[in-house]
């Protein structure tokens, strides 16, 4: 018994340390420095759309009857095991940025070494072959593949990447070429990756196991300081610790598609001194009554949130802007403190009422609209609304806010209009919507309670703005197909969101497709196949306009000449 207890102690210990452990394997052939991570689960993609359900939609049929495309990957098209990967595991795809630029992977498990092995050896140009510590490799630049019995491994040299930063982009400017660069060694780098060490690879990243963990059909992982690696920050800013907004910081995603819906679950982290600021300021819950007192019948979009006005003081500190933002506000008689002291920290943007009326700012010509294709444009209301702690400070801010726009902007008959009471300051295009908003009509509207809660929310009704379009898409059958495809499809997006735990800024997105029994990735496929229709039928449509419009300008004797017998050709001018 003394024995058996030591060995439980034991045993308790060792899943202890493995659960603290935090580690993951689909990490371990990923570099840690990755900017770009997406991770899919083939088994739970296929269970939602079959492979056969897949090969039914035109754009795949279109790809296959390519002619110059080889049998090779046709016979991957039919069945993307042929290849000998297990397109039921995860495939994973990533963007590696370096001093040479990049390179892109894409990585999965083996299911027949043999087939896989047949698959690569059947293109005309293979490559070179070696083998290595039991991993064959199979080298073409710019690309290379690495495999063992259990792992596979593309990659592709992307030198591309290294064009995105600034100093690239100066030498863009100045006209100096920056095309040639020394050519990878693509096959070193094959090997490197999978000579990765757990520590140099995300297969030791506790926030990419994090990630993992949750369930989901898709997840992505964005390094946003890898990305911003290299950027460059222009002179005027470098006094500036913008870098600290950066520094590391990662965003991760996890998307579902479910029945009649797709759902997004999104943390973002940032670097301690930061998160020390969200932290201690984190906002509260965003104000339901600013958005039942919206005038407008029809909401078009949204958003709301809370934010600690003492926090905003912080941030600016934290990167060295709080004296610039006091130097601006000064020269209107008015501080950060007045700010702060001023509002409560609730915000509400709305758009509301969208529906389209005639372009006159665009051309009074009949025929120039016919020549431009869009007769109409759309029109609506907006409303900008913000809470009110302090009265009197907060018509110190109006003053100055007035003061602003008698400097910079001129114009007598922009379309603004603004007022206020104890509770809410509200800005506008109509003294209507002002006055309405301020009256208060306590409408009920659906989805407060699944925007409500967190520190922000928002809302928009894709059915509200896809019908705007209606009138205009009527015009020809083309639009017509994707127009109704749309308006069958598309329902709303609903965004929550603005708690700060788990060292994270966590969010979510749901968006609502009208169709609530079928699952969304159905649904996609099937959109896409009414899209490709319809765009067939719109490039149908433009090469027929084309050709009638060259056949209208050939002059009619011509047309004549095309059609009468050869004449006699003169032997003498």
């Amino acid at each position: 018994m003394h024995t058996l207890h030591r060995f439980s102690i034991l045993i308790a210990s060792l899943l202890i340390f493995v659960s603290c452990k935090k580690t993951n394997m689909q990490g371990r052939l990923i570099p840690k420095t990755a900017s770009i991570v997406v991770q899919v689960d083939g088994g739970s993609l296929l269970n939602k759309l079959p492979w056969a359900t897949i090969k039914e939609n035109p754009l795949f049929k279109d790809a296959y009857k390519d002619s110059t495309l080889p049998e090779s990957i046709k016979r991957i098209l039919d069945n993307p095991e042929n290849a000998g990967i297990d397109i039921k595991k995860d495939l994973i795809f990533f963007i590696q940025k370096d001093s040479m630029g990049g390179y892109i992977g894409f990585e999965g498990t083996i299911k027949d070494e043999a087939a896989f092995k047949n698959f690569n050896n059947s293109f005309p140009e293979k490559g070179n072959a070696s083998e290595s510590n039991g991993i064959q490799y199979l080298t073409h630049s710019p690309v290379a593949v690495g495999w063992n019995k259990e792992k596979f491994v593309y990659l592709a040299d992307a030198p591309q990447l290294g064009q995105m930063d600034e100093l690239s982009r100066r030498m863009k400017r100045d006209s100096i070429d920056i095309s040639s660069r020394s050519v990878r060694d693509i096959f070193a780098t094959c090997k490197a990756v999978f000579a990765l060490t757990e520590n140099n690879s995300l297969g030791n990243e506790e926030k990419f196991t994090n990630l993992l963990a949750e369930k989901g059909d898709v997840h992505l992982w964005i390094n946003t300081q890898e990305l911003s690696t290299g950027a460059g920050t222009p002179s005027a800013l470098a006094m500036l610790n913008l870098e600290k907004w950066y520094n590391d910081s990662r965003t991760t995603a996890t998307i579902n598609f479910d029945n009649g819906k797709i759902n997004i679950n999104s943390h973002s982290y940032t670097g301690d001194e930061i998160s020390k600021v969200f932290k201690k300021y984190k906002g509260g819950r965003i104000n339901e009554d600013m958005i039942k007192r919206l005038p407008g019948k029809d909401i078009a979009a949204l958003i709301a949130l809370n934010f600690n006005p003492e926090g905003l003081k912080e941030l600016l500190k934290t990167f060295n802007l709080d004296g610039f933002v006091n130097i601006g506000l000064t020269s209107f008689g008015i501080g950060m403190d007045d700010f702060i002291k001023a509002n409560k920290g609730d915000l509400l943007i709305a758009i509301t009422d969208l529906k389209m009326k005639s372009d006159t700012a665009k051309s009074n010509s009949e025929d120039a609209l016919k020549l431009s294709g869009i007769s109409q444009k759309p029109g609506f209301n907006f409303i900008f609304v913000t809470s009110i702690a302090d009265k009197n400070a907060f018509n110190k801010l109006s003053n100055a806010g007035k003061k602003m726009s008698d400097k910079f902007f001129n114009d007598s008959n922009l379309p603004l209009a603004y007022n206020s009471n104890s509770n809410y300051f509200v800005l506008s295009n109509t003294k209507e919507n002002t006055d309405n908003y301020l009256a208060g009509d306590n409408n009920n509207l659906d989805f407060i309670s699944k925007i409500s809660g967190e520190p922000f929310g928002g809302f928009i009704n894709l059915q509200s703005i896809i019908k705007t379009f209606e009138n205009e898409a009527s015009k020809d059958s083309a639009s017509k197909i994707m127009y109704d495809a749309s308006i069958q499809m598309w329902d709303n997006i609903i965004w929550k969101g603005g708690d700060f735990r788990n060292d994270a800024i966590n969010q979510t997105f749901e968006i609502n497709l009208k169709d609530k029994s079928t699952n969304s990735l159905t649904q996609l496929n099937q959109y896409a196949n009414k899209i490709s229709i319809s765009y067939h039928g719109k490039m149908k449509k433009q090469r027929e306009d084309i050709m009638a419009f060259e056949d209208s300008e050939i002059p009619a004797e011509l047309k004549e000449n095309q059609h009468s017998p050869a004449l006699p050709i003169a032997k003498e001018k």
